[in-house]
């Protein structure tokens, strides 16, 4: 197993994998993840349904669905994947909810270029242009790709800044739990109306937004070689325990695991 992780931006991250047998547990991601199979058979459990993305294809699953994901053959296989915050995709829709791609797996012919160019050279660090080319190009894909009657992208548009005052209040300081009261004050929103509408434009409820960017703040500090303990206590958990659990029901590996399949690149 091997995660090569590779330069990212403010709300993108890519990254190559290459794995044989089981990869991930089940685990829930609070961004799109938006990903070509480059070699072998990706088997995943999605939306209660096994599927199977082949070399070529595409998988797109939206922010906070469960799913799982194995090697199909014996071979193994790999792909390269960008993972979006939907607050970008939100943008780029100017305040419409999110597009939902109700099938996770996708034919090359429905692949916007913007998406392979992004995916091409992951080392090369992206430019504030092709930020917004690669932004614009993902959330104009899923628009296409959102086969619902009633299509998110055209519903009506979301109190973007009230949620947005609020994301902020989370990510700029995950280790803190902000009381339901504190989130009503800075966005003018009653708790039920702010649940409701956090998920409509982000993807997934507040509180599970906390523990992402808690975890974000753990692999940040495993990467720099802290032990997991501090790691933990720093982010805001419990203790090691109650971060580890958290760990690996959003990436689907150990910290243990996800460290070594980086190490191993």
């Amino acid at each position: 197993m091997r995660l090569r992780l590779g330069a990212g931006a403010p709300g993108l991250e890519r990254l190559a994998a290459a794995f044989d047998g089981r990869a991930f547990a089940p685990h829930r991601h609070d961004t799109y993840a938006i990903g070509i199979t480059t070699h072998g058979v990706q088997s995943f459990r999605y939306r209660g349904t096994r599927r199977a993305c082949l070399a070529g294809q595409m998988h797109v699953l939206h922010p906070d669905e469960l799913h799982d994901g194995a090697a199909g053959t014996p071979e193994g296989f790999g792909y390269r994947i960008v993972y979006v915050d939907p607050a970008l995709i939100l943008a780029a829709l100017d305040g419409r909810p999110l597009p939902f791609v109700a099938d996770p797996v996708v034919t090359a012919a429905a692949i916007d270029p913007v998406l392979r160019q992004g995916l091409v050279d992951l080392d090369v660090p992206l430019g504030d242009l092709e930020i917004v080319e690669l932004v614009t190009g993902l959330a104009d894909m899923l628009g296409r790709l959102d086969r619902s009657a009633s299509p998110r992208g055209t519903g009506g548009r979301l109190p973007v800044e009230a949620l947005e005052q609020v994301r902020r209040l989370i990510a700029d300081d995950p280790a803190t739990r902000h009381a339901a009261a504190a989130l009503e004050a800075v966005s003018g929103l009653d708790r039920w109306t702010l649940a409701r509408q956090f998920r409509r434009a982000f993807g997934t409820s507040p509180s599970r937004y906390r523990t992402m960017r808690q975890l974000d703040l753990v692999r940040a500090a495993m990467q720099r070689g802290l032990a997991l303990s501090e790691a933990a206590l720093d982010a805001g958990f419990a203790d090691q325990s109650h971060m580890s659990r958290a760990f690996k029901r959003g990436y689907g590996l150990t910290p243990a695991r996800w460290a070594g399949a980086v190490a191993a690149r």
